[in-house]
């Protein structure tokens, strides 16, 4: 059986959380058959024609399939038909949310999870052309796979007609609702790239979605393929299972990732863009075959990521980067965890770090030219179909001449690390070395990514510190150096990254480096500000009403980090404008409620739980929380509701 197309029309009954559908496919008969397989668990169908036949089912509601249909008949033939009715009230898969008094909705169905809304193919290797028609509540904006070719409108509804040109496997199969304006901008190639965000959010567009054009273009030029579909769209929602999913043409994504420009330096959305941009092409336009090869979409999206934020950032990012991936691969390796990349039960850090160096080493090996070479004529010898880790291997062999049989199983077969040949590629030569007239810096160093050892060499760590640009080394120096090498020169960096390092570090206060310290509250970063106001409060009781004034209107990120901190401490320290005590608490028992997002929850949850003021609001939304969508939610949720 070969499934062409599929037309569906779906009503989604957001008041009770329940879809209505009517799907049309087209297949063709490739050999003689008397039933078709296609997965609809919880579906209940009403109605199903096939061809020129209408057919009673055996079942109202059949586990796992539409399974044989009256006894018929399939002859080897083409351009069949088949079509039905049937209404679902998902339990995985399809997520009703409530979001500040109004309804969103959002699909996942990474692995094989889309049948449980749409009737479809949990095998991913059967790939299908889906157009989708969506009637819901006129108050919403409908986003989903394809091009938006028309949205119809009738009294309190509005029907939108989403098309894809090409197939997709039915995991990619993706919608949302909610309430959203949007931006658009054009690639150099004229792609339309679609920026969604809530309404409320549109000082934060932006950072958001800064250098999302420059990646765009990066990638289609660096991977030398024309993006394959009609249009990128991305859209925030509320929730997320993970930080973000390549469904073919649709980013979904996590709202904790809309900023401003100060949470731009600490916790941005361009990682998370670039990699379900990258998808697009590895995993979208050629789908791994099984899990076994699940790398050929993880490993290349992580890479082909890091070489956009690389075009961004500049080579120190990119190095580093690639370093950090190293330090948890040993981790993991360390903890006697390590798998071979083509264990389909390998971890994340396998298949997205592992398969992330291969690459790098792979090309490091072989060259650009035939890398690139190969890459290209992998995607478009394989296009739209399914791939393994040999369809690609080969390419790369044709392109580069070369036998890359021990390239595969020392890297790809085998679940040893070899974690010297990784160091090897960022560890170019120590940057202190020991000359006749005591210890010095070697300049030599300075395209060297791996850290700076400290230890017993601190005060020539302080000279680098001042001396260097390179801020992500400077980091890493300040994390070595103990509390009493911390000085005020320490201080005159005027670079974010290791002034939060500084922070972080710097726990207990010297009385002499007060005034330096107190100057991190100006930082723009929510991270170190978070920090500092802690330390602070904790280090110099007296002044602690003039550092909550200081912060008294600083949010942070979406998870409210820094505002739940000042609430807390407001609440604890006495004298402390006792009038609006009641006010204080009030809030941030809110913050647990169900309308806000889990992060924001979760960090509410945490700080009421540390100063024992989580009141019966606060014990009821946490029980409700231990029925969360998002597991790792549920989970923190049921540990703490077990001390209650």
């Amino acid at each position: 059986m070969d499934f062409k197309t599929a037309k569906a029309t779906l009503y989604i009954d957001l008041e009770n959380k329940e879809i209505l559908g009517d799907i049309e496919y087209s297949f063709d008969v490739l050999k003689e058959t008397d039933s078709i397989k296609i997965d609809a668990p919880n579906a209940k169908f009403d109605y199903l024609r096939l061809n020129d036949a209408e057919y009673l089912l055996d079942l109202p509601n059949m586990p796992k399939f539409v399974g044989k249909i009256g006894g018929a008949n399939l002859k080897p033939s083409k351009n069949n038909i088949l079509s039905f009715k049937y209404k679902v009230k998902p339990n995985k898969a399809f997520y009703f949310l409530e979001k500040e008094e109004s309804h969103q909705v959002w699909t996942q169905g990474q692995g094989k999870y889309t049948s449980n809304w749409l009737p479809s193919f949990d095998d991913m290797n059967e790939k299908i052309e889906f157009d989708l028609s969506i009637i819901v509540d006129n108050k919403y904006k409908v986003i989903s796979n394809g091009k938006l070719t028309r949205v119809e409108k009738s009294k309190g509804y509005n029907r939108w007609y989403y098309n894809m040109n090409k197939p997709m496997s039915s995991y990619l199969v993706a919608l949302a609702i909610g309430k959203y304006d949007k931006k658009v901008e054009y690639s150099k190639s004229g792609v339309p790239l679609e920026m969604y965000y809530y309404p409320e959010d549109s000082l934060k567009f932006e950072p958001t979605y800064r250098y999302t054009k420059q990646m765009f273009d990066f990638l289609e030029e660096e991977i030398g393929v024309p993006y394959p579909w009609q249009n990128y769209k991305m859209v925030p929602v509320k929730d997320f299972l993970y930080a973000g999913m390549e469904n073919t043409s649709l980013n979904i994504y996590s709202d904790a990732f809309v900023v401003d420009s100060i949470a731009f330096v600490d916790k941005n959305f361009v990682n998370i863009n670039a990699h379900e941009l990258a998808h697009q092409w590895f995993g979208d336009l050629v789908t791994a075959t099984s899990g076994t090869h699940h790398w050929l979409q993880e490993g290349f999206a992580t890479y082909y990521a890091l070489l956009a934020e690389k075009d961004i950032f500049g080579e120190d990012y990119y190095y580093w980067r690639l370093y950090e991936y190293a330090q948890e691969l040993k981790a993991q390796d360390e903890a006697g965890q390590s798998t071979y990349l083509l264990d389909p039960k390998s971890s994340s850090t396998t298949f997205y770090k592992k398969g992330c160096w291969v690459l790098h080493m792979l090309r490091e090996r072989i060259g650009d030219t035939a890398f690139k070479k190969g890459v290209k004529k992998y995607l478009k010898k394989h296009q739209f179909k399914n791939v393994n880790t040999d369809d690609f291997i080969t390419e790369i062999e044709k392109a580069s001449s070369e036998d890359l049989s021990g390239f595969v199983n020392k890297w790809l077969v085998s679940s040893e690390l070899h974690y010297n040949d990784l160091k090897k590629r960022f560890f170019a030569h120590k940057a202190i070395v020991k000359t006749k007239n005591g210890i010095k810096i070697d300049s030599t160093a300075s395209r060297s990514y791996y850290p700076i050892n400290c230890e017993g060499h601190e005060q020539i760590c302080k000279v680098f510190l001042l001396d260097s640009n390179d801020s992500f080394r400077n980091a890493k120096i300040v994390e070595q150096l103990s509390e009493e090498h911390i000085s005020k020169s320490t201080f005159f960096t005027k670079d974010i990254k290791t002034r939060q390092a500084i922070a972080q570090t710097l726990t207990d206060i010297p009385s002499e480096l007060k005034t330096d310290y107190e100057s991190l509250l100006n930082d723009k970063s929510y991270i170190t500000i978070e920090i500092a106001l802690f330390n602070l409060w904790r280090n110099f009781p007296e002044d602690r009403a003039k550092y909550l004034n200081q912060t008294k209107t600083i949010i942070g990120f979406n998870d409210k980090n820094v505002r739940i901190l000042w609430l807390t401490l407001a609440l604890i320290t006495e004298d402390y404008e006792p009038d609006n005590k009641s006010k204080y608490f009030k809030e941030l028992t809110g913050y647990t409620s169900a309308q806000y997002g889990f992060e924001v929850r979760q960090n509410a949850f945490q700080y009421l739980d540390q100063i024992q003021a989580c009141n019966n609001s606060c014990k009821d939304n946490l029980k409700q929380a231990t029925t969360h969508h998002n597991w790792r939610f549920k989970q923190f949720a049921k540990s703490l509701f077990g001390k209650k």
